[in-house]
């Protein structure tokens, strides 16, 4: 009875904030937030045919989920070449990422992406009706009452996989124990990151929780171009160079504020700043602009010369280039309180990592990296420059940080096996 009411409120509010739902969709196309062609798929409209067979959707809310999930919907096909994978994202650059990646897959075929719908009543519907899931699969702390309950209505199974709960969204769920306890109990099983994450998830009502590791930490190497990072070292040759990746509004002007401060230490330093979403780009460039300062923009096809001190790499799916051609990398995310991004892409490749004060999104990551010697946070912006000219003065003890790392965030392959026989093992045959 108590899903019925639910069910009921939720069609209902639904209805009725159906107009204010497309003006805000509307308003995010305006401004680039959104796909203006593809918008009807974010009410459900879809924008492919279904195949024939079984279908299993997966869902990444952003980038970062995107990144970890397709090696697993790779290894899903190489498992199963005859299984369709419908990947859903929630964001522009993530689904420009997805439609990259899978484009040099050779599994990347079976593997379809479309916009998530909204969560109203009518979008979840068409989505639903469509698409007609054998399994739906979702990744990390997605809980959106209107999908479950349209899942649990057709009697779809829904798995949780890379699960994750803070201590603070814990402490919030449990103020609504009954909400959170119906919530995940419309999942058949949730695989957790980490013990915490178990323990919490069970606290708040969870049945079938187990505890495989981190996805994120089981992602292959960032791709790249063999033949650009050739080109790339011999034109950057000799030149000492650091990479400020992942970064937001308020943290470009630290690094900039670093390089001036680490410049005369090291004359002819290079800055490579890559924004998380690239099409700052441009803007940046405007901002960060001093007469003193020589700027170099990738997406207008700018190369640095002798005389850049600053090169803002606004382009998508590059970071794996950027990554090889430094060997120190601070992580964006970690200067402002916005929870980090993840730390073991760099390390995976060999890089010295460093971070501020606001990693929360990647505890684990950064606790487990800075303990095997590949990583070092300091306490707060400010302490940007000091920690980046500390390693860039010891190149030895830089390697030997990039070498600890790569063997740390190397380690975790176990992971998508895992998950990839949970997820077989579910599938209704």
């Amino acid at each position: 009875m108590a899903f019925d009411w639910r069910r009921n409120l939720w069609r209902g509010t639904g209805y009725l904030l159906g107009p204010l739902v497309r003006l805000w969709l509307q308003r995010r196309a305006a401004r680039g937030k959104e796909e203006p062609a593809r918008l009807s798929e974010r009410l459900g409209i879809p924008g492919l045919q279904r195949p024939e067979g079984r279908l299993v959707w997966c869902h990444a809310a952003s980038v970062g989920e995107a990144q970890a999930l397709l090696p697993l919907l790779q290894a899903l096909r190489r498992r199963e070449p005859g299984l369709t994978l419908l990947l859903t994202t929630g964001t522009v650059t993530s689904a420009r990422l997805v439609q990259q990646r899978k484009a040099g897959m050779p599994e990347g075929d079976g593997i379809l992406h479309q916009f998530v719908p909204v969560d109203l009543p009518g979008a979840v519907d068409r989505f639903l009706d469509h698409w007609r899931p054998d399994l739906a699969v979702w990744t990390e702390s997605e809980f959106w009452p209107g999908m479950l309950n349209g899942l649990r209505h057709r009697g779809i199974p829904a798995l949780l996989i890379n699960a994750r709960l803070s201590d603070r969204s814990c402490r919030r769920w449990q103020a609504a124990p009954g909400t959170a306890r119906w919530l995940l109990g419309s999942f058949a099983a949730i695989y957790a990151q980490t013990h915490g994450d178990a323990e919490r998830l069970r606290r708040l009502g969870a049945r079938d929780v187990q505890e495989v590791g981190n996805l994120k930490l089981a992602a292959p190497p960032l791709p790249v171009d063999e033949a650009a990072v050739a080109e790339w070292q011999q034109r950057l040759q000799g030149r000492p160079r650091w990479l400020v990746a992942s970064t937001h509004p308020g943290e470009e002007p630290l690094a900039v504020l670093a390089h001036r401060f680490l410049e005369p230490h090291f004359p002819g330093l290079l800055t490579i700043i890559v924004p998380r979403h690239p099409e700052r780009g441009p803007a940046l460039a405007s901002e960060l602009g001093a007469p003193d300062l020589n700027i170099a923009l990738r997406s207008r096809g700018e190369m640095p010369d002798a005389k850049t001190d600053l090169y803002i790499a606004d382009t998508l799916g590059e970071l794996g280039l950027w990554c090889r051609l430094s060997p120190l990398v601070a992580m964006g995310g970690s200067l402002i309180p916005h929870g980090g991004h993840n730390p073991l892409e760099p390390a995976r490749l060999g890089c010295a990592v460093i971070f501020g004060p606001h990693m929360f999104n990647f505890t684990e990551a950064g606790a487990g990296l800075i303990a095997a010697g590949g990583a070092r946070q300091f306490g707060d912006s400010s302490g940007l420059a000091e920690a980046a000219a500390a390693l860039l003065q010891q190149p030895d003890t830089c390697r030997l940080m990039g070498e600890r790392g790569q063997h740390y965030a190397s380690g975790h392959e176990k992971v998508v096996d895992i998950l990839v026989t949970a997820i077989l093992d579910r599938l209704p045959r």
